[in-house]
């Protein structure tokens, strides 16, 4: 497993129980405590406020005008009695601006998602940071095994260094597909998994009815709570995308029915690539994945006033001479920093990711990634997903690429640390006792701060050449193979309470014998 570096905020009994078996058997790998970063910086703007103010005008009049296609009968009911002119010979549904603005004025700017471990609530909105493991993918590969469709026995791995690593602060989704289960029953599987093998917030898919129902239950059963309490608190969420351009399809609305009806999280996140689902152009792509975020946030607070929702971006560009999707882009930067803008505009927590196109664990895959955590974290995002284990433009789960992006993420959290400025850290009494010419290692003042001074990345080598080809000359991929194995060995299970294991199985076989999920919707 892992050893944290400090003292983490006092724990529940659970808690403490685990971190002490942690702590007790982790040597190798240097970590932060449990801990949302905050961003301490000004957000960056990548438009003025009137080119901003254009993009959210030519918004409002893509749903006035153009209109959206809401494919599900009951969101067509819920928006026609709410106003919305909803065309009775087809699914095309026009949003009057002020309807849109009034509905999204209910939605909260922060609150709290809930764990099973309250120590990991994660807080969204405001200046809060979170970082998700990298989800949805229908592969995995390592070094040893290669690349290969998920199994059961990849996602229960992925899950267990997703509890390892202190800088993931919850799951994004399934972070590989294990195809090997039912599509069926696949969701009760990996749910169980989610709820036993961790203890941190968690998602669901919304694909159909059933499993957001099956979901919203496992997490209540998780969290040994009342049906009330569950309803109080927000304890699992759902990313919602719009299938551009401009279509909401059937199981996504009825996730946001479900889901919002009882109080949970919804994301809403359109998927618009300038060029090939977008316009080519950066603020007409904008402008696109504005409407559909702000069409899916609007039917979120009509099915419920103040359901917690998210405002999700993922516009990025195309290679035009593949077609391939693109990531780490200055396009997808500046995208993400708008997107910002955006949702900081409506005074709603922003969802962001942290994505790459490399088919490798090389330079590629490094430089796409800092770019694109760069355009998140300083355009001002709340969850951060896909942040760590991303490769192939989402269609592979690196084991070696989410050691790397751990450390990134550990580089990021350090580098969102304040700087104090006082008479200890000015230093002048080191500077008085060393004096012209000498040097700083010796002094009192570096003595009492050296372990604790500087980052100590988990990746980086900071050997000289010499050094490191003495020690096998180890590439940035080797070194992350070590890790993740280490991590993996020391894994140990977060403590359940008995009784409430058993409700959970029981759920789970009951629901598994009736058939699960129907999987075609």
């Amino acid at each position: 497993m892992v050893r944290d570096r400090g003292t983490a905020a006092a724990e529940g009994a659970q808690g403490r129980t685990a971190r002490a078996g942690r702590r007790g058997r982790a040597r190798h790998v240097e970590q932060r405590p449990f801990r949302q970063p905050r961003l301490g910086y000004p957000a960056l703007k990548a438009v003025s406020d009137d080119a901003l103010e254009a993009i959210h005008e030519a918004s409002l009049t893509i749903l006035e005008e153009i209109g959206i296609d809401f494919l599900n009968p009951a969101a067509k009911t819920i928006l026609k009695d709410a106003g919305a002119d909803v065309d009775a010979a087809s699914d095309r549904v026009r949003l009057d601006r002020a309807l849109v603005l009034e509905a999204i004025g209910t939605c909260p700017s922060e609150f709290t998602l809930h764990a099973r471990n309250s120590d990991h609530d994660i807080r969204f909105g405001g200046d809060w940071i979170a970082f998700a493991q990298m989800a949805s993918a229908p592969n995995c590969a390592d070094s040893e095994r290669g690349r290969r469709p998920g199994s059961q026995a990849d996602f229960r791995e992925l899950i267990k260094l997703g509890q390892c690593f202190n800088v993931i602060h919850l799951t994004g989704g399934y972070p590989v597909e294990p195809v090997d289960v039912h599509s069926s029953i696949r969701h009760l599987e990996c749910l169980r998994d989610f709820a036993t093998l961790t203890n941190k917030v968690f998602h669901c898919y919304s694909l159909g009815r059933e499993r957001n129902l099956d979901a919203m239950e496992i997490a209540r059963i998780a969290r040994g709570i009342s049906a009330e309490q569950f309803e109080r608190e927000p304890s699992i969420l759902s990313i919602i995308n719009s299938s551009s351009p401009l279509r909401l399809d059937n199981p996504m609305l009825q996730g946001i029915i479900e889901m919002s009806s009882r109080n949970q999280v919804i994301v809403v996140t359109p998927f618009t690539l300038a060029g090939a689902m977008a316009p080519v152009t950066l603020p007409g792509a904008l402008a696109q994945q504005n409407a559909e975020a702000l069409a899916g946030l609007a039917f979120a607070q009509l099915v419920r006033p103040g359901a917690p929702v998210v405002y999700g971006g993922f516009t990025s560009n195309v290679d035009m001479k593949s077609g391939a999707p693109a990531f780490g882009t200055p396009e997808y930067m500046k995208a993400a920093i708008i997107g910002g803008q955006l949702a900081r505009r409506y005074g709603l927590p922003y969802r962001t990711s942290n994505a790459c196109a490399a088919n490798a664990v090389d330079a590629q895959a490094g430089y796409e990634s800092v770019f694109s955590l760069w355009g998140a974290i300083m355009g001002g995002g709340n969850f951060i997903k896909h942040a760590a284990g991303w490769m192939e433009g989402g269609l592979c789960f690196s084991y070696e690429k989410f050691m790397v992006d751990v450390d990134l993420l550990q580089m990021v959290t350090a580098f969102l640390d304040q700087v104090t400025v006082d008479e200890s850290t000015l230093a002048l009494d080191a500077v008085r006792e060393v004096g012209p010419g000498g040097h700083f290692f010796g002094a009192e003042h570096t003595q009492a701060r050296y372990r604790d001074a500087f980052y100590a990345p988990l990746i980086s080598d900071w050997r000289n050449f010499e050094t490191w080809q003495e020690a096998g000359s180890p590439s940035a991929a080797d070194k992350a193979g070590t890790l993740w194995k280490e991590a993996l060995a020391n894994y140990e299970q977060p403590p359940l309470d008995p009784a409430i294991a058993e409700e959970l199985d029981a759920f789970v076989e009951r629901r598994k014998a009736e058939g699960g999920a129907p999987t075609d919707f």
